[in-house]
């Protein structure tokens, strides 16, 4: 899969006011996404305070539950107080339970898809779309991406992919409107085995490539041979190790982030490092 959106071709539009995608199983759980909220609002942030306007963001397939988009909007009001989250989902049935719990302005719910339907047609500063493309095939993936990014801002950013149902182990990608730019793993690392176990919440675009020969399966490789030789750490805490292991995973492979988003749980390495 390219690291733009030179060569692919974006998925049919729906018919006229259909919203393009299919229903998820719409499971979600408080607080499921909250560590791919705090790398957002650490790495949107410079983005969403240097907006002239309110800037919007948008939790899409938000799930049988509105929680998601409630504790988005939260989280990022504390980066951008008029920041305005608009939870999109494609079943009637979920919009109209998540609207007791709307406070307009700041977080509306409404009907829609992969078109990411916005007032005026307006750019989002932010797509969130976690767990939505497990359903669906490896194929889909790259026009889904281009159709969302052309609905971000200049610097708006997607942030797609998958998580546990309580939120201890996710693996997202983060996409620009040229397209993917970074992976990053994040992990409660109290309960954490090896760095491998992450692989079962890689995004679609690379689950499929976790096979000998591939760049994500040889990262984790490496990166689990980097946390066994750091076990002497774990008589610091879990934290400790990881970081060690980020610290000799950083001589092989070109990570962006550095030892205070370690101490998070998370390391992040190019989308081109680890490109099918």
């Amino acid at each position: 899969m390219a690291a733009s959106f030179d060569s692919v071709t974006a998925p049919a539009r729906g018919r006229a006011g259909r919203p393009v995608g299919t229903v998820t199983r719409g499971t979600t759980n408080t607080n499921r996404l909250r560590r791919m909220d705090r790398w957002i609002a650490h790495t949107l942030g410079p983005a969403l305070r240097s907006v002239g306007r309110p800037p919007v963001a948008v939790d899409l397939g938000y799930g049988a539950a509105p929680w998601t988009a409630v504790e988005l909007s939260g989280r990022l009001r504390e980066v951008r107080p008029d920041v305005r989250v608009v939870g999109i989902e494609i079943e009637p049935e979920r919009v109209t339970a998540a609207l007791p719990y709307a406070v307009a302005p700041l977080l509306t719910f409404r009907r829609g898809g992969f078109e990411v339907p916005l007032d005026g047609g307006a750019p989002a500063q932010l797509i969130r779309a976690a767990n939505v493309l497990r359903q669906y095939e490896e194929s889909a993936v790259a026009g889904v991406w281009e159709r969302l990014c052309s609905r971000l801002a200049p610097d708006g950013l997607l942030v797609e992919g998958t998580c546990d149902e309580i939120g201890r182990r996710h693996v997202w990608v983060a996409l620009g409107p040229e397209g993917p730019r970074t992976v990053t793993f994040a992990a409660r690392l109290g309960g954490l085995g090896q760095p491998s176990d992450l692989a079962e919440r890689l995004p679609k675009a690379l689950i499929h490539h976790n096979v000998p020969g591939r760049p994500v399966h040889a990262f984790l490789a490496d990166f689990d041979r980097a946390w066994a030789a750091a076990a002497p750490y774990g008589a610091f805490g879990a934290r400790q190790r990881w970081v060690a292991a980020c610290t000799a995973l950083a001589g092989n492979w070109p990570l962006v982030d550095a030892r205070g988003r370690w101490r998070q749980g998370e390391v992040t390495v190019p989308w081109t490092a680890l490109a099918p």
